[in-house]
């Protein structure tokens, strides 16, 4: 029970602290970039990468550093989390997101939470998201099975790329695309434009974990651990009790 509230918090605080990178990397781009959005979604992109391997290193080990409904989501499917454990992860995956938004705007000086105005709705949107939590998925899973020490780096590559080469600059993350929309910044998304991003997410991770089911299928060596350390006693790792 334990090893499970320290794995819980770790969700917790990870996911606070990346939709803190987010949210807060967005808003002092925004204000610096002087209008010009290319800057700005660089500078966002940036930030989040360098965050995410900062936090799936520091978290990797205690939780597995999903900070994300759909890579829970995966790992049940596959197996390596129960039912039980992944509603307590994705509960306190949703908590965290909206707790950073909160402490990224209480650094600026803004309301802890209002409402986005950011359209970001349409099939290229939806399409966008399905192919990046598709691709991010796509990542762990090969990375988990051929460098486990290089999941923190490919992800965060992966994302910063994802940002550009997708319409709608890849949240990829359920509970990241929720507190975003009580974000109105340049970070954020319309409440009721919210729904048809997180359904395109979860197919999109249902249909990865799928595909590379099929493409690696050794199901043994497949493993959605974030660990930097491949060797690490297993016994602590997240998907297991």
């Amino acid at each position: 029970m334990m090893n499970l509230q320290r794995r819980l918090f770790a969700e917790w605080l990870g996911t606070a602290f990346l939709l803190a990178v987010v949210v807060g990397s967005g808003i002092m781009a925004e204000r610096l970039s002087g209008g010009n959005v290319a800057v700005a979604l660089l500078a966002n992109a940036i930030a989040t990468g360098g965050g995410l391997i900062a936090l799936i290193l520091t978290f990797g080990g205690i939780s597995g550093a999903h900070f994300n409904p759909a890579v829970t989501l995966a790992a049940t499917i596959r197996g390596e989390l129960s039912h039980q454990d992944a509603g307590l992860y994705v509960v306190v995956q949703i908590i965290g997101a909206f707790c950073g938004v909160a402490a990224a705007h209480g650094m600026f000086s803004e309301p802890l939470f209002f409402a986005s105005q950011h359209i970001r709705t349409g099939p290229a949107q939806w399409w966008s998201e399905f192919i990046a939590t598709f691709g991010l998925l796509a990542v762990i899973f090969g990375c988990s099975r051929s460098r486990p020490e290089a999941v923190p780096f490919a992800v965060a590559c992966y994302i910063v790329a994802a940002y550009w080469f997708t319409a709608s600059t890849s949240f990829a993350n359920p509970a990241v695309t929720l507190a975003r929309a009580a974000s109105g910044t340049f970070a954020g998304i319309r409440p009721i434009d919210a729904p048809g991003f997180i359904l395109a997410q979860l197919a999109g991770a249902i249909a990865a974990t799928w595909v590379f089911g099929w493409l690696l299928h050794d199901k043994a060596a497949l493993s959605l651990d974030l660990m930097a350390n491949a060797g690490e006693d297993r016994t602590a790792a997240p998907l297991k009790d």
